[in-house]
């Protein structure tokens, strides 16, 4: 098999082929699916074994220490033989990871072989294909859980442990100083446990992840911006809590401690930086130092880690293997997302290739993963990376009648928040051929708002009652996305028309939902809220720029902004990617432009998979470009789109100016008051209930809403595989 080992005389990185390890009893072998590189603790290690010998003493005073005992003891040259011996030889690398159990070692009967689990330990959860790791140090992984997150099961572990060692409370005040992937998931440990927190790094782009993982405010540790948050949230008595997650020989970290903490805080030591502690401001607040010993009790004992002997649960709650347990729950449940922290997954071949880079800064990087041959993700993914994008199959059943002749529209809002009080009923109140019959809403109070406001006959909370009125033609899906798909599923077995706003489903799963709904009832009415391709002036361009007969190339640029703390398109575990919340629409208008579906997607993501750049191909070699970036400056146009094909050219700009290109000349150019901005809202409704009223065609066909949605749905996966994701339609 082959393992990630290292030299620490010469600094010799390489992948070696080592014999597989034995089964031994009390502990499991496990094949490796992924392991993460703690970009922290590792990279320290890949850069001291690149020093001199004279370096390396430097940086480890506490081995100098022991070899002038063994000089004392044994003499020179019995110790230099030694101390060369040891440096001279490969070491491992690696402590985190999550793999399948190939073996059973005798005395276990907690997992079985093809479990899939998660380990720790820098003896037994190596870079390496195969490891043997014992019972103490293993977790299985709750169903659901991707490998690639459980894979972060040891360094959660180590954060868990310093969260608790800090002992929160609910409605304190937290400082982390170090945002690295320690500190961003102690970040979320925290809000979690309701600490309001403020995080102090020296590079903007740690700070502002870590804002969009629930950090209250985040700032260069020299900035006044950092001391007057905590003062506001502290109303000046200080923070209760700091955790020390850096790393480095600066006194900054703790110094900042001291000046930030109030009376009798606690500062909790995690990271490894330089602890001189400025005796006059600890002692004269009284702070509490604490130190946070790696994953948690159980740690450094051979007993606990070799032998599996257990602590009682009632003298020691939270083990290694408990804090382990708890991590890989909390992941499970969403209320810790490390995949925004997962800067780039590299093949496990690769991994001298990808120390070099993250060693030289060719790569920046919070968490980067190794992936091996064979995995659990892997193997679907070497067979055929692909999303299916589902048939449409129709049969007899309830289909949606047309409304009935001579009268209105008669419309019910399943939900009123922004985005349908802002866009869409506006633009309906506007109408004599619609009625607003039924506003459904979770809370009484704004149903009883939305009907006062925009005329409802009714408001209530009973969907069940709205989808069983006959005298209701369409219904309005206007919800957070998690239940977009089921509400469209329920309201089409209903026999109801359907306006769902983007996306119409958030999985694979929840996609084909809805189609198996079309299938069982007959009734196709869909339309999803894509509004882009209805926008007067983007229609008028289309229409002077013409047929094309070649390929065409089409760049559009989202700019798409940082989300309000607290935004609920945050909630990525329960709620989505915001791509997939809302990357449909410029999907949409690539493939409206384009005249085609995509038949593939590739995605790749900077640090945060915030921004994105997705390539979409079409069956007649045309290419889409969507760059969805949250790190634009405010000022900047929100959409600018160019397509390119047979000499002509065709640019849009924010639905406010357009203008088509021929030869060396503009052909034309529209534009319109900024004020006036118009994305295809009014059409889109308009377009809508002409279809309800008359029985006509859906204003977009099913089957392309079908593969918009697969499409989007396709850019997290090519996002974890690294690789083109075709787009295969189901059989």
């Amino acid at each position: 098999m082959k393992q990630v080992v290292q030299n620490y005389k010469s600094g010799e990185l390489t992948v070696l082929d080592v014999p597989v390890p034995g089964c031994k009893p009390g502990g499991v072998l496990v094949r490796s699916a992924y392991s993460l590189i703690s970009t922290g603790t590792e990279l320290m290690k890949v850069s001291e074994a690149g020093m001199s010998m004279l370096g390396k003493a430097r940086s480890r005073p506490d081995q100098v220490a022991k070899v002038m005992q063994s000089v004392a003891t044994n003499g020179v040259p019995a110790t230099y033989r030694k101390v060369m011996g040891k440096l001279d030889s490969y070491t491992p690398l690696g402590y985190s990871l999550c793999g399948v159990v190939e073996q059973v070692g005798a005395g276990i009967d907690d997992v079985a072989v093809g479990d899939l689990v998660a380990c720790a330990g820098n003896e037994h959860a190596l870079h390496a294909e195969l490891n043997w790791v014992p019972k103490n140090l293993y977790a299985r992984v709750p169903d659901g859980l991707a490998p690639r997150h459980a894979a972060f099961g040891t360094v959660g572990s180590i954060a868990l442990q310093g969260v608790r060692q800090g002992e929160p409370r609910l409605g304190e005040v937290a400082l982390v100083i170090g945002l690295g992937l320690i500190g961003q998931l102690v970040v979320q440990l925290l809000t979690a446990s309701g600490v309001r927190v403020v995080g102090v790094d020296p590079d903007p782009v740690r700070c502002g992840l870590a804002e969009r993982l629930g950090a209250a405010a985040c700032g260069d540790p020299a900035s006044a911006a950092v001391e007057a948050t905590v003062a506001e949230l502290t109303d000046g008595h200080g923070v209760d809590q700091v955790f020390l997650a850096a790393g480095g020989d600066s006194n900054q970290p703790v110094e900042l401690a001291a000046r930030l903490s109030r009376d009798r805080g606690r500062v909790v030591d995690i990271g490894k930086c330089r602890l001189d502690l400025p005796w006059n401001a600890y002692y004269e607040k009284e702070l509490d130092v604490r130190f946070s010993r790696s994953y948690g009790p159980g740690r450094y004992d051979p007993e606990y880690e070799l032998e599996g002997r257990d602590y009682p649960i009632g003298h020691v709650r939270w083990t290694e293997r408990r804090n382990l347990a708890c991590f890989l729950d909390l992941l499970a449940r969403g209320r810790v997302d490390v995949e925004p922290l997962v800067s780039h997954v590299a093949d496990f071949d690769d991994a001298v290739e990808t120390y070099r880079l993250l060693k030289d800064g060719g790569l920046k990087a919070v968490a980067v993963l190794f992936r091996y041959p064979g995995g659990p993700d892997r193997a679907a993914e070497a067979v055929a990376p692909a999303v299916a994008v589902p048939a449409v199959k129709r049969r007899g059943g309830r289909a949606a009648a047309p409304a009935r002749a001579g009268a209105p529209v008669r419309l019910a809002f399943v939900g009123a928040g922004n985005y349908a009080t802002s866009m869409l009923l506006p633009h309906l109140t506007r109408r004599d051929d619609v009625e607003l019959s039924t506003v459904v809403t979770t809370t009484a109070l704004s149903a009883a708002n939305a009907q006062r406001k925009f005329g409802f006959a009714q408001a209530t909370t009973d969907l069940d009652a709205v989808l069983g009125d006959r005298s209701v033609d369409a219904v309005f899906v206007v919800t957070r996305h998690s239940s977009h798909a089921e509400l469209t599923r329920k309201a089409l077995l209903a026999g109801k028309t359907v306006f769902v706003e983007k996306p119409l489903a958030l999985t694979e799963d929840e996609l084909a939902d809805v189609l198996a709904a079309v299938e069982e009832s007959g009734n196709d009415r869909l339309q999803v809220g894509f509004n882009r391709r209805f926008a007067p002036l983007l229609r008028e361009a289309r229409k002077r720029f013409g047929a094309r007969s070649g390929p065409a190339h089409l760049r559009y640029l989202v700019n798409a902004g940082r989300l309000e703390h607290g935004s609920w398109y945050l909630r990525q575990g329960s709620e989505g990617s915001r791509f997939v919340g809302e990357g449909g629409h410029f999907i949409d208008t690539a493939s409206w432009l384009l005249g085609a579906d995509p038949v593939s997607v590739y995605a790749v993501a900077s640090s945060g998979n915030e921004d994105l750049q997705v390539v979409l191909r079409y069956p007649d070699d045309s290419t889409a470009t969507i760059s969805y970036l949250t790190t634009g400056p405010s000022g900047f146009p929100k959409e600018t789109l160019d397509l390119v094909a047979d000499g002509r050219a065709l640019r849009l700009d924010d639905f406010v100016r357009a203008s088509v290109y021929d030869g060396r000349r503009k052909q034309w150019v529209g534009s319109r008051l900024p004020k006036a901005r118009d994305k295809g809202q009014s059409a889109e409704l308009a377009a809508f209930v002409r279809a309800v009223r008359t029985g006509g065609p859906m204003p977009v066909p099913l089957e392309s809403l079908v593969a918009t949605t697969a499409a989007t749905l396709a850019v997290p996966a090519g996002l974890a595989g690294g690789v083109p994701v075709t787009l295969a339609e189901a059989r």
